[in-house]
Parts: C-alpha cells; sequence; structure tokens
C-alpha cells in the first residue's frame, strides 16, 4: 500500500506532520503511518534535548540547514508539526519518500 505524506503549502517553504518516539536504541526516519505523518525514534529522551535531536536529524536527512527547520506546533508531545523554509512542497516530498523505505 502506497502512503503519501500530509505536506502543506506554507508561505515560502513547506509543513509536516511528524510522530515522535523517544528514547529508542537508534536515530532514524522510521516510515509514514497509514494517515501520512512521518514517524520519527529518537534516543534522547523528551526533556533530554529530543526536539533538537529531532530537528538536527531532520536537517540531515533533508539535506537542509538545521536553521531551515522550526517546530511550530507540539513542542511538548509526541506529535509536532515542522515547518521548513525555502523549500517546495513537491521537493519536501520527494526528499521524504526518497529516505523511507516504501514497500511498493
Amino acid at each position: 500500500m502506497k502512503r503519501n505524506f500530509e505536506i502543506t503549502d506554507a508561505s515560502g517553504g513547506a509543513a509536516f506532520n511528524v510522530r515522535v518516539v523517544t528514547r529508542a536504541t537508534k536515530a532514524e526516519v522510521a516510515g509514514i503511518q497509514d494517515n501520512g505523518v512521518l514517524k520519527v525514534r529518537l534516543t534522547n529522551a523528551p526533556d533530554q534535548g529530543a526536539n533538537e535531536e529531532l530537528i538536527g536529524l531532520l536537517a540531515d536527512v533533508l539535506g537542509v540547514d538545521a536553521s531551515a527547520l522550526e517546530i511550530v506546533a507540539g513542542e511538548k508531545g509526541r506529535d509536532k508539526l515542522i515547518s521548513i523554509d525555502g523549500i517546495a512542497p513537491e521537493v519536501l516530498e520527494e526528499r521524504l519518500l526518497s529516505i523511507v523505505d516504501d514497500p511498493d
């Protein structure tokens, strides 16, 4: 089953939803959930820099500067809305799909 990301066209960039799992053994992009949300595993606990780890991981895998990424909603929760400046939604989707193991 092909899953699509839910990417929003934002002023000067794009935004997408992320579901974070903390205290994992490995930091990685784990895939796309059925609802189109990107699932990310982080090694840090929420109170030990998980948000910073998330921004750093996404910047690395997407090939953008960390300063272009911002958590615009959900800073204290597992479900977050991430905004990226300077990238078109189509380009973001292409990059995200290239790093996710899609079984189709």
